[in-house]
């Protein structure tokens, strides 16, 4: 563990695990306005095995993070938020609070993911994606977005509040996304629609890759 990282409250930190310039344990928005040391009113953070929290992550308090995970630089995790093993999250990514991410799901740099959203097992999501939550914003009622296993969401993609993707759907890259999308499809445009299977998606990947 760096010692530039700040550690609050009984935070617990699992074996071979390292923190480097970080924030973990960072007392959620009503305890701070207690104007309490930080480390007497946080409730800690749970770090698994093997977890890699580089330099400017702030990770707040009541956040459950799995074995194996890596973060890039300055990632924000808020309160409440759960992220299973295996979870690799991209430089600058929000991530924000009571949001829950399966295992080994990759988000990549850039992306905001906001209070509520369902990440499932085996999630793709590109540079750059915004997720909503709020239909009419600013409301007092939010929407929550739930990407199903094995999805791919593409660069720059928008899905709107209240939407679910279909277990192994792929979104392209710049589609805005305003219904469901059917499991096991491919949606594009604006605002997207389907063009095709996820499974010829799987089949032009593996020739691309020169997978035979």
């Amino acid at each position: 563990m760096s010692p530039d990282a700040y550690i609050y409250g009984p935070t617990a930190v699992g074996e071979d695990s390292y923190i480097d310039a970080a924030v973990v344990g960072y007392p959620s928005r009503a305890k701070l306005l207690t104007f309490k040391p930080p480390d007497e009113v946080s409730n800690g953070a749970r770090i698994g095995r093997g977890v890699i929290v580089r330099s400017g992550v702030v990770i707040y308090e009541d956040v459950e993070i799995g074995d194996g995970v890596e973060f890039g630089h300055n990632v924000l995790v808020r309160e409440l938020t759960k992220i299973g093993s295996r979870v690799r999250i991209g430089t600058q990514t929000i991530i924000e609070r009571d949001v829950k991410i399966g295992d080994g799901a990759w988000i990549q740099s850039l992306v905001y993911i906001p209070n509520g959203t369902v990440i499932e097992e085996d999630v793709f999501i590109g540079p750059n994606a915004v997720i909503t939550n709020d239909k009419y914003p600013p409301s007092r009622r939010l929407a929550p977005v739930v990407i199903r296993r094995g999805a791919v969401i593409g660069a720059n993609a928008t899905l709107v509040a209240g939407i679910e993707v279909g277990e192994g759907a792929v979104v392209a890259a710049g589609a805005v996304v305003t219904r469901d999308v059917p499991p096991g499809t491919v949606v594009a445009g604006v605002p997207a629609r389907v063009i095709g299977k996820a499974e010829e998606y799987l089949k032009k990947k593996s020739v691309y890759e020169g997978v035979t």
